[in-house]
């Protein structure tokens, strides 16, 4: 999850803005939970997934 969409309940500002302490906390908490592939966006997912789909494919055809 990412913190662009969430709003602080404390000063009902975008997390991401960090404006008060709460926003501070939870961005930087949200930020510790991200694993390697929690950085990276939609788009660059769908691209991956595409590049695996096209090794699987090259890679049973060349097997068979």
């Amino acid at each position: 999850m990412t913190c662009d969409r969430l709003v602080c309940a404390n000063c009902a500002a975008p997390v991401s803005e960090g404006r008060c302490p709460v926003c501070r906390a939870s961005r930087e908490r949200l930020q510790h939970q991200e694993g390697a592939l929690g950085a990276l966006t939609p788009a660059a997912l769908l691209a991956l997934l595409v590049v695996l789909v096209a090794v699987a494919v090259l890679a049973r055809g060349f097997a068979g």
